[in-house]
């Protein structure tokens, strides 16, 4: 049994809990909140666009590609951003807590980005599979947090700009043997880091008559007050049993297999799941819920028309599309629409949960129909579908997507005519549009 606990602590234990390893897993995990922040914004003002924004529709894989990062740079913030809390976990617990001024933003930007970040992950991937087991509305959420996580970020990172710079660059970070160098003293700002390593050093040398190690000669005395409580306790019993890797070359190949553990685990969870959104990395999509090809029309779905409550008026063989501009109206049967001149497009149907997949699709071109009505070109469309209630029962469509001509009301997809579950009698498909703004079961097209 003790075998197995000092087993079991040597492998929890680290040599890499340093400013170094912090500033390493910070600056990438950074890049993949930018990056989320970035795309995630594109995705939201396709869907809640300002009056004045007009959006590219070439090339049409835009949005698949912009979304499919976005979910993708999600989920390989996930064991980048536990890498990061291994490596800084003590000095979360450091008491006192607050021991310069600048650290009262330091300790709330940090408490704040990781209890923001934790929510944002795991609802957010709990999205992609579309279970949604809390009272909030995800949407709002997940826009709202992304700024919050944004701005407590900027604020540590302004507080920690001196610690981050001096550890940027490895060889400013080890000596020649590869032991840490610590931050000078005069990093005022950095000096909670600075003493938690020390602590560190004093820690183990106040257990030093116990251990066959030899005290480390470059931790000079501090009267740096201990880490306490519960957690700090058994944060310090646990890096004591790997006293014996104070020896830099060890300490080494241990940085070096954890910075590879996590690099493993990221490029795993991207190739893994990253198929859901990328052709290429089809075969290997083990964890992305949704698996291309299968489905009705070879397509998956989402919001099956049993959810929408359009199953008889879907199937209505009164089922009519109306067209308005102003007083002008015009509607239209299954069978009209099939006698009019008809449209083939190859675009992608690309959804916000990150799934994407292009099919063949066939229908009336949209500009054609709204010259029937004399819709003028530069005016915006709204789409109502047959659905009773839901989010995205009312979609607005700008004139760059109203005007193009790749923008089809769709009868069929992949050879055949459209199953209900993606939209029969019509639905709308347009180039570098969110899934959930290509309207199903379309029933109202008016020019506003």
């Amino acid at each position: 049994m003790r075998r197995l606990l000092l087993t079991l602590r040597t492998a929890a234990s680290s040599p890499v809990r340093n400013a170094r390893s912090a500033t390493v897993l910070g600056r990438l995990l950074g890049a993949a909140f930018l990056i989320c922040l970035l795309t995630g914004l594109y995705s939201h003002f396709l869907q809640e666009p300002a009056s004045w924004m007009r959006f590219p529709t070439s090339p049409v894989w835009l949005y698949q590609v912009t979304q499919g990062i976005h979910i993708t740079a999600g989920i390989a913030s996930i064991p980048l951003l536990l890498g990061k809390l291994h490596a800084v976990f003590p000095q979360l617990f450091q008491h006192p807590p607050v021991r310069h001024p600048v650290q009262v933003l330091e300790r709330a930007s940090i408490a704040l980005f990781v209890a923001t970040s934790v929510l944002q992950l795991v609802t957010g991937l709990l999205n992609t599979y579309q279970w949604y087991p809390w009272p909030f509305p995800f949407k709002q959420v997940h826009f709202a947090l992304s700024f919050v996580i944004i701005g407590s970020l900027a604020v540590h990172i302004a507080v920690k700009l001196p610690l981050i710079t001096r550890y940027w660059r490895a060889r400013d970070s080890y000596d020649a043997e590869g032991r840490f160098v610590e931050p000078a003293g005069e990093l005022d700002p950095a000096r909670a880091e600075h003493e938690a390593v020390r602590e560190l050093a004093r820690m183990r040398r106040d257990e030093a008559p116990t251990s066959t190690s030899q005290p480390d000669a470059g931790a000079a005395p501090t009267d740096a007050p201990q880490p306490r409580g519960l957690v700090g306790r058994v944060t310090r019993w646990i890096d004591d049993a790997r006293e014996p890797e104070r020896d830099p070359a060890r300490a080494r190949v241990s940085r070096r297999g954890f910075f590879g553990a996590v690099g493993a685990s990221t490029v795993g969870v991207v190739a893994l799941t990253a198929g859901q959104s990328f052709t290429p990395l089809q075969p290997l999509n083990a964890f992305g819920p949704r698996q291309r090809g299968i489905g009705p029309n070879d397509l998956p779905v989402n919001r099956t028309a049993s959810a929408a409550k359009v199953l008889e008026t879907a199937m209505d063989p009164d089922w009519q599309l109306t067209i308005a501009h102003g007083e002008r109206t015009m509607a239209f049967t299954a069978a009209d629409l099939e006698a009019m001149a008809q449209g083939d497009e190859r675009l992608p149907i690309s959804c916000v949960e990150g799934w994407s997949q292009t099919a063949h699709w066939r229908g009336p071109r949209l500009v054609e129909l709204m010259a029937l009505v004399g819709a003028p070109a530069d005016r915006s469309l709204r789409v109502t579908s047959l659905e009773a209630k839901g989010g995205y029962r009312v979609m607005l469509m700008g004139p760059e997507y109203a005007t193009d001509p790749a923008t089809l009301v769709a009868l069929e997809v992949n050879g055949g005519r459209l199953d209900i579950e993606h939209g029969y009698p019509a639905r709308m498909i347009a180039p570098g549009r969110p899934g959930v703004l290509q309207t199903k079961w379309l029933s109202l097209i008016e020019v506003i």
